[in-house]
């Protein structure tokens, strides 16, 4: 099994350190959207698909208030259509997207992809169908699911995984590929879990754990743990239920710092940076500061 880690979406919001915590407060920081390519023997799987060829074409099916806080790059280049098609792919060969959620920066693509079957928690495509909320109404996008994906819904309770209620045997993924749920940023939000094969840097089995919107910035998953201050209210405004979310924030914490997997989000450059020279350096190191 081969994982490529994609950006699949540059975004530049207003607030420098108060939302990296790595440049100059009144400046632009640089957030991506961090997705996965998986080599499997049955085709490629793609993990969270960004912005989508549609959304860089025709910016205006983003939301004007999505687009003032967020101000995304929209580079067509940085679509995973074009990247797959650059690693020597066809979007054809693309047959299964695991969404760790339904908002506009993590579905953007679907479109790009319709022959793909599309896994995601129950709970998430209800809430994408039926908002309750305003919030809700304003983070999902029917646009970029109108031409109908064929959607393959998971309950999200399951056998245990390191203390996590794990979905297996997912239809037609291998079973190294599980869903854990992480809801609170969305009522249906999940993690995907991958065993990568091989060991991690001390021994044990290397397993990856892409938490999506879960937590916003690699501080997040240290000792102690911090968050710039902007991406801290960002997280409260967005959050579907505090309670769930702290609570899950904490148990990624602790399985991060345990050494049992990789974890990491769907927005930080660092963490992303980190993840493509651990694919070439066979390791994955968790301290280190942002440049």
């Amino acid at each position: 099994m081969r994982i490529h880690h994609l950006n699949c979406g540059t975004t530049r919001p207003l607030g420098g350190r108060l939302v990296s915590g790595a440049a100059r407060p009144l400046v632009f920081a640089r957030q991506v959207c961090h997705c996965l390519l998986i080599e499997t023997d049955d085709g490629l799987v793609l993990v969270d698909t960004g912005f989508g060829l549609a959304d860089t074409a025709h910016p205006e099916r983003l939301s004007r208030r999505f687009r003032f806080y967020s101000r995304p790059v929209l580079d067509a280049e940085e679509t995973a259509a074009r990247q797959v098609v650059r690693l020597g792919y066809s979007v054809d060969d693309v047959r299964h997207i695991v969404l760790t959620h339904l908002d506009v920066d993590h579905a953007g693509g679907l479109g790009d992809f319709p022959d793909a079957k599309v896994h995601l928690s129950a709970a998430e495509l209800d809430a994408a169908r039926r908002p309750l909320t305003a919030q809700e109404r304003f983070r999902y996008h029917a646009a970029q699911w109108a031409h109908g994906p064929k959607w393959v819904p998971h309950p999200t309770a399951g056998d245990s995984w390191f203390g996590f209620s794990a979905v297996r045997d997912l239809p037609g993924l291998p079973p190294s590929i599980l869903l854990i749920p992480l809801a609170g940023h969305t009522r249906g939000h999940v993690g995907v879990v991958i065993d990568a094969g091989g060991e991690g840097h001390d021994g044990s089995r290397r397993w990856l754990v892409h938490a999506g919107d879960a937590y916003f910035n690699h501080g997040q998953m240290e000792r102690e743990p911090s968050s710039p201050p902007f991406l801290t209210l960002f997280q409260s405004l967005l959050q579907a239920d505090r309670t769930t979310r702290v609570h899950n924030l904490a148990r990624l914490n602790e399985l991060a710092l345990s050494g049992e997997a990789d974890v990491f989000c769907a927005h930080d450059k660092f963490e992303l940076d980190r993840a493509r020279g651990a694919n070439e350096a066979g390791s994955f190191a968790r301290s280190g500061a942002e440049a």
